[in-house]
């Protein structure tokens, strides 16, 4: 399953990506506002080896970010879907970006693709997220996208040895079609 854009595609990840997604997941430089980071990559090959066996009635979907026309095929982000609250049709987003493709827009890019996705097939009413509020570029992101900021959860998020608050954002499947211009399925 892909998805294209100007700049970027979303891939959904496979055993393939292993390797790309532990070095993601185990780096503290990119987690840097996270409550913990993983850092035993076979514990990460592990969470998504289990992910993977699941085809029915799928609670998590990961797609690895390529830029369009690299011939090298070089991943350089991650982002992801998981059931949020599944009676209510609710589900929540991740992202994550090496370094050295940041502030160019592939996140933003990526993350449209991904809500398009989330409402288009997985048949989403709502995509949430959630993030540290320290964490500002990833709440501009979230605005970047449509998505609304919707509450903050007063000291949430236990963070560099003291409680930090913690923002929730979300889009609704009907704005989201709305401000793409593209009708909902």
């Amino acid at each position: 399953m892909e998805y294209i854009g100007k700049h970027v595609r979303i891939m959904q990840a496979t055993e393939e990506d292993f390797d790309f997604l532990c070095r993601l997941e185990c780096d503290p430089n990119i987690w840097v506002y996270e409550e913990s980071i993983e850092s035993d990559a076979e514990k990460v090959r592990e969470k998504y080896r289990e992910q993977f066996s699941t085809n029915v009635d799928r609670y998590a979907y990961d797609f690895i970010i390529r830029r369009v026309g690299d011939a090298e095929n070089t991943p350089i982000g991650l982002v992801q879907i998981w059931s949020y609250v599944d009676f209510r049709k609710s589900w929540e987003l991740g992202f994550g970006m090496l370094p050295e493709y940041t502030g160019r827009g592939y996140a933003s890019e990526a993350t449209r693709l991904l809500l398009q996705f989330a409402f288009a097939e997985v048949q989403a009413h709502k995509v949430v997220g959630m993030c540290n509020a320290q964490n500002k570029r990833s709440a501009l992101l979230m605005e970047k996208v449509g998505m609304k900021r919707e509450g903050i959860f007063r000291e949430e998020l236990f963070w560099n040895e003291q409680y930090v608050d913690q923002y929730f954002f979300s889009i609704l499947k009907s704005e989201f079609f709305a401000d793409t211009g593209v009708e909902g399925v």
